[in-house]
Order: structure tokens, then sequence, then C-alpha cells
């Protein structure tokens, strides 16, 4: 009986590839990452596939994987996999839940604490040589109003690793019925925007929060507040914000997502002194690409070699 053939598209932990390639229980492509071009020109032979977010598993990839049965999405949002049509074409799809949470929420709070304190833009002044002291006057954490847009695992997370800064926690989400505890309030998305001094996005993208974050709520935002989506591009209007950070309705954002990614060369976000940008960075930690791949690898031998049990998309 052949071995199934396995393809990792954007990427694996160094040393869990190794191991994995020569485990023996599959026959693995020898790249852990490949363009699309060479992923189609395999297209035939592929029967697991492991992704992250730069591969898009639309139709024209999945028409291109007739032994397909089985994608994998390295880490939590499966926006990026056209989950409908996989199951039209019965390919099991699913993703590594909570492995890279602690890497998102992290990266939100440094995205947080950067934004207030403009340390990126401190940096790069330094290293142009300047000493502007008196240009970067920020704000603390401490005692202030933080709103979560989506209250999940990760949201969760970015509360309890800011709670030594004591801040007044609120809420918004619509799949959580009551507040949680006496520090940690359900409100309306109305009050988020209008009350809190930071905002911080944690909802998956899907069509009921396509531009969920529109100049309607932004135009209800303190001129003090900040703004952080460390979640997916597409939950806030990134036309309304550019707009607002250019008027300087708001006193910033931490953006790692974007619509479009890569973000454009000529992303007029690039030329603003109000906005941090990284690059999709919330998973990139050793840690969360180590527990990513060993979630992944075990179920890819869950589903391969255990009668296909696997577990479904969870988010």
């Amino acid at each position: 009986m052949s071995k199934s053939f396995i393809l990792f598209s954007d990427g694996f932990d160094s040393k869990l590839f190794k191991e994995f390639s020569e485990s023996g229980e599959f026959d693995v492509n020898p790249k852990s990452k490949v363009t699309r071009e060479e992923l189609l020109a395999l297209g035939e032979k592929i029967n697991g596939l492991v992704v992250r977010s730069a591969t898009t598993v639309d139709q024209e990839l999945i028409n291109h994987c007739p032994n397909l049965k089985y994608v994998i999405r390295a880490g939590e949002g499966t926006d990026n996999i056209d989950k409908k049509y996989c199951q039209d074409r019965g390919v099991k799809v699913s993703n590594t839940p909570g492995a890279n949470s602690n890497s998102a929420a992290e990266h939100a709070v440094s995205l947080i604490f950067t934004v207030l304190r403009r340390t990126a833009q401190a940096h790069q002044s330094m290293v142009e040589g300047r000493w502007d002291k008196s240009v970067y006057m920020g704000n603390e954490l401490w005692k202030k109003r933080v709103g979560f847009v989506g209250f999940g695992r990760i949201g969760k997370i970015v509360a309890k690793r800011i709670s030594g800064f004591e801040p007044s926690i609120t809420f918004y989400d619509p799949f959580i019925e009551e507040s949680i505890k006496p520090n940690w309030k359900k409100v309306s998305l109305e009050d988020i925007f209008k009350e809190c001094d930071i905002i911080s996005v944690h909802t998956p993208l899907m069509d009921s929060t396509r531009n969920l974050v529109d100049a309607k709520l932004i135009s209800l935002m303190k001129k003090d507040a900040i703004l952080i989506n460390a979640a997916r591009g597409g939950i806030v209007n990134e036309k309304d914000l550019l707009s607002a950070l250019k008027e300087k309705m708001i006193r910033g954002a931490g953006l790692d997502v974007f619509e479009k990614e890569p973000l454009e060369e000529n992303s007029e976000f690039r030329g603003l002194n109000n906005v941090v940008l990284t690059p999709h960075l919330g998973a990139s930690t050793e840690e969360a690409q180590v527990r990513v791949g060993m979630m992944a690898a075990q179920q890819l031998r869950e589903f391969f070699l255990n009668d296909n049990l696997v577990n479904e998309v969870r988010a």
C-alpha cells in the first residue's frame, strides 16, 4: 500500500519537519515551503496539505488536487480556505486551536505598548541620528479602559496578561451571553468605541465581521484612543481607519494584519507617523511554531493512520 503524500506549503519548524519526514509514515514533499506554482504542479500527488496564512486554498487549488483528502490550517483562522468547496469535494479541514494563542496575544500586548509609548518611531529617530526626547510623549496603560471586540481564547489571554496594570476591561462578543467576572464586563459595540482608551480586535473574519470596524464606529472613539488589530485583515475597514489617522481623529493604531497581504509597497499607511505596522507576526514565535507543528503532525497521523479520526475546525 502506497504512503499518503503530505505537503507543507508555508514553512514548518525545521526540526519537526526533519523528524516527520524521516519517520517513514508518509511520503513527505522534501521542501517545507513552496510557491503556488509548485503547489499546483504537485496537485495530483497531494493527499494531505498543511498551510499557514500565505496559501489560499481556493477552488482552483482544490481542483488541481483531485486526490486531496485533508487540509490543516497550522494556526487558528481558516478564512484562507474555501471550507464549503472542501466539504462539497469531501475534503476534511481542521485547524490547530490554541497552539499559537499565547503568541498572538503577546503580540497584541506588544502593539498596545508600542503605540502607547511610540517606541517604534522613537527607535527610528535614534537610528537616523536624532535625540527627539520631547517629541515622543506617550501614554500609560495603567488604569486605562481597555475594550475587546471579540473575547474568545486570545482576547481573554490578552486581558490576563495586562491585568497587572489594573485596567477596566469591557468586551463585545455576541457569543458570550453575560459578563464573565466583575472586572470583565460585557457591553455594546458602540459603548466599546465611545468609552475605551484602548480597543483591541480579536474576532475571526467572516461575513458578519467583515468591515465591522468602520467609519461610524471609529468616529465614536476618543481623540486620544488607540486601535489595535492583530486578528484578521478585513475586520477593520482600512480606508476608514486611514482617513481617521490622517485627520488625527484618534491617537494611533497598531496593525499586524491587512485586507491584502503582503501590504502594498505604496500603501498610505507606510507614510503615517501615528501607526505601527508589523507583517502578520502574531503567531511568529519559535514556541508557537513548535506547538503548531506538533499538533498538525498528530492530526495527520490520526487522520491517515488511525481510521480517519480527526477533529473538525474549531475556532
